[in-house]
């Protein structure tokens, strides 16, 4: 450890005249997919339209500007208002009204801004600026000259104080399992406020395991995190061969009122890494993967599957939810990639060479890492993290694998390239 330390501060002491590109400003915390609802009818059908969510369709395209009106309806008076980007072809700044609202140095993963103070009640316009040309470009060797795009944008309103994020984490004890559950919640607040949280925790059969609720205070803009445990029967853990999901119903109520409604299908297995070997749910798993592109049609994932493919290496690029959404129902195991590939920037460590060793770039690597994580964590399917794609090594590379391992968790995290550097989980 104290030689890796020494690395990194070795190469922590290169210094730059400028840093190369601009971070992302104003984008809300990388966090777990999270759709409120209105009443628990409207959780439950999980409803495409619904009371607190709204598509920003009708784009109009002008070179890399795309731009569109929106409405914000009465009903979310004295409610935050929140909009979600999917995607784009490059980075991009957002505009409401006017006035600049954010910059995204990711356009490959989905992104929430809160635009609450920009907007007004009724017709609002949105404006989405695409750089060009990209100071992103030495990380993204995969793109080519490609058209603009953007992905789906849809309009959120959340509570002021309410559900921002769920974690799970799924781990053995000898002959039982568990499953630590932690709902995440924020206020957006600028006083003390207090939430009544409610939750239920449903087998793949339709039993209730647990339920309970919790009072939580948060200050001026705190983040909270309200944490349960369950047992899980081993027969009902999520697999390959068997891939079931328990559900997680959350209710929040404030004042007696209630003020939103969430319901998340949860994959509870365990995911160990031993000696080398992965072990899922505690037997071990001999992987044999394929690399596929990220929007991969499903058809083309089941006929993978049929093949015998059971472990899916996604490349680097744009993150289709999607993708990951058909590998929890078919039982196919993902290694995630972060969208990063550097290879147009030789292998060279030295200045002026690949980024992967340039600390002016460490910060941009480590957000896609934790924006690919993040976005990802939640599927089970996925059973391990790879920082990056055909792209050399580096101070930026051992950051980025050195933050995933702060968040404790037990999946793999990757880099085959790492040339047998300390950097890379090797399994067997």
């Amino acid at each position: 450890m104290r030689k890796i330390l020494a690395i990194l501060a070795f190469f922590s002491c290169f210094t730059l005249a400028a840093q190369p590109y601009t971070t992302t400003e104003q984008r809300e915390a990388a966090r777990g997919f999270i759709m409120p609802y209105a009443t628990a009818e409207e959780a439950v059908a999980a409803a495409a339209e619904h009371r607190y969510g709204a598509l920003v369709e009708e784009w109009s395209a002008e070179g890399e500007h795309f731009t569109a009106s929106f409405t914000v309806p009465f009903a979310w008076t004295n409610r935050q208002v929140l909009m979600r980007i999917a995607s784009a072809s490059a980075d991009y700044e957002l505009w409401i009204n006017g006035r600049r609202a954010a910059y995204n140095a990711d356009g490959n993963t989905t992104a929430d801004y809160n635009i609450t103070k920009l907007v007004k009640e009724g017709r609002n316009e949105a404006e989405i600026r695409l750089m060009s040309p990209s100071a992103m470009t030495p990380l993204e060797s995969w793109k080519e000259r490609q058209k603009p795009a953007i992905g789906r944008v849809e309009l959120l309103s959340s509570p002021t104080m309410g559900v921002r994020d769920v974690l799970v984490e799924t781990t053995r004890h000898e002959a039982s399992i568990l499953s630590e559950i932690g709902i995440v919640v924020k206020s957006y607040a600028l006083n003390p406020r207090t939430v009544q949280l409610h939750y239920e925790l449903i087998d793949p059969n339709g039993r209730s395991i647990t339920a309970g609720s919790s009072e939580l205070t948060l200050r001026m803009r705190g983040e909270d995190t309200i944490r349960f445990v369950a047992p899980v029967v081993d027969s009902l853990c999520w697999s390959r061969e068997r891939p079931q999901h328990h559900t997680l119903l959350i209710r929040t109520q404030r004042e007696g009122r209630n003020m939103e409604f969430h319901r998340y299908p949860l994959g509870l297995r365990s995911v160990e890494l031993q000696e080398g070997n992965l072990l899922i749910n505690g037997h071990k798993e001999t992987l044999h993967s394929a690399v596929v592109d990220p929007t991969t049609p499903i058809s083309e994932l089941q006929a993978l599957r049929e093949r015998g493919i059971n472990t899916l290496r996604v490349k680097a690029g744009t993150i289709d939810p999607q993708l990951y959404a058909a590998c929890d129902t078919l039982g196919l195991y993902l290694i995630a990639q972060a969208p990063i590939n550097t290879h147009k920037s030789g292998t060279s460590r030295a200045k002026g060479g690949n980024p992967s060793n340039n600390p002016a770039w460490r910060a941009a690597f480590i957000e896609r890492v934790e924006n690919c994580y993040h976005t990802t964590k939640r599927h089970p399917s996925v059973i391990a993290f790879s920082i990056a794609e055909d792209s050399a090594n580096g101070i930026c590379l051992y950051e980025s694998y050195r933050t995933l391992k702060r968040f404790g968790e037990e999946r793999p995290i990757i880099y085959p390239a790492a040339g047998g550097e300390w950097n890379n989980d090797v399994i067997k």
